[in-house]
């Protein structure tokens, strides 16, 4: 099989009857669509076995989270490549083939997403990955797109391909030889940030990672968990330390840990002068199992000599926002 395009399910009835018809118009009948149900508890599995009994569907009894999920369902499916896609994202006509002619021209690509517009607000890009990631020193990710919470409108100005730190979980295609020989996600992150530590491993194993804005989707965002979230504002904060932990150099991390823990108390207490209870909790939360699971997660590192520790954006993101009032990616200083 050449591609094998992989939506994994919790509780996503209603993105399903709303977005698979899109997917089976707008995808030739060649490529394998499947869909892995997480231990989904509402009608679900009910819906597919009545309107697509011809589709391949692998059903898991527990949730075992976006990366467990993944892991689960890809070691079942033989293909070229995977397109790992979020159950809320709507394809448009031709959205496979640009992507797949990168890949096929060029070995050392690893991983390429389209880009990612928003369902509900179509002349803007979606935050989850706009038109490709990158990430700071400290651990912040940002997009060619969006920074922070400020979302651009999409007037074509980021429809180059180019090399990108980070590929959005929403729409990723990967080499499936790839995604074994890094053995997938890491299922300690459950959710949230997983694949901008996969994409991380991907370059310090001497790939490359990039957007092909010639394929467009639309994504709706917050399907599984709203933006605000306790639980979601726990991973984040859990998973941002453990990609540090796992990928930032040596000599660097200790250091940037503690810068972390500083602005990450910044943002605990700005929850809390918001009311936001919940979300400082949250914080601290995660925090704390980062540094209980410190050793365990230290242990994971996996950078290759050869190639050695991949080079994040050199600024801070929180000072080109805050404080130098960058608003869009093409203001920021790259170098």
């Amino acid at each position: 099989m050449k591609l094998a395009i992989v939506i994994l399910n919790w509780n996503g009835a209603s993105f399903l009857e709303k977005f698979l018809p899109y997917l089976f118009q707008n995808t030739p009948s060649e490529y394998e669509i499947v869909v892995a149900d997480n231990g989904s508890k509402d009608d679900s599995i009910s819906f597919l076995k009545t309107h697509y009994p011809d589709l391949r569907l692998i059903q898991f009894d527990i949730n075992y989270g976006f990366a467990g999920g993944y892991n689960k369902a890809l070691e079942q499916i033989d293909a070229e490549y995977y397109c790992i896609l979020n159950s809320d994202i709507e394809v448009t006509p031709g959205w496979v083939d640009p992507i797949l002619k990168m890949l096929d021209e060029n070995p050392h690509i690893a991983a390429v997403q389209p880009k990612i517009l928003s369902y509900d607000n179509r002349t803007h890009f979606e935050y989850a990955g706009a038109s490709g990631g990158f990430l700071d020193f400290l651990g912040y990710p940002f997009c060619r797109g969006r920074l922070f919470s400020v979302v651009e409108e999409d007037r074509n100005q980021y429809d180059t391909p180019m090399p990108i730190f980070w590929a959005t979980g929403a729409a990723l295609f990967v080499r499936s030889s790839v995604y074994h020989e890094l053995k997938g996600f890491d299922d300690d992150f459950f959710a949230h940030m997983e694949e901008i530590d996969f994409c991380w491993r991907i370059h310090n194993h001497g790939y490359e990672i990039w957007v092909e804005p010639a394929s467009v989707v639309y994504h709706v965002g917050g399907g599984s968990l709203p933006k605000s979230n306790p639980f979601k504002t726990y991973l984040n904060f859990r998973n941002n330390w453990f990609l540090l932990i796992k990928n930032l150099p040596i000599n660097k991390l200790r250091s940037t840990l503690w810068i972390r823990f500083f602005m990450d108390q910044v943002a605990a207490f700005s929850f809390l002068l918001t009311g936001k209870w919940g979300e400082f909790k949250a914080v601290w939360k995660g925090i704390y199992h980062a540094l209980k699971d410190y050793k365990k997660t230290k242990a994971k590192r996996d950078i290759l000599p050869d190639n050695g520790y991949f080079k994040t954006y050199p600024h801070s993101a929180v000072v080109q926002y805050y404080l130098k009032r960058k608003r869009k990616f093409n203001g920021i200083e790259m170098e």
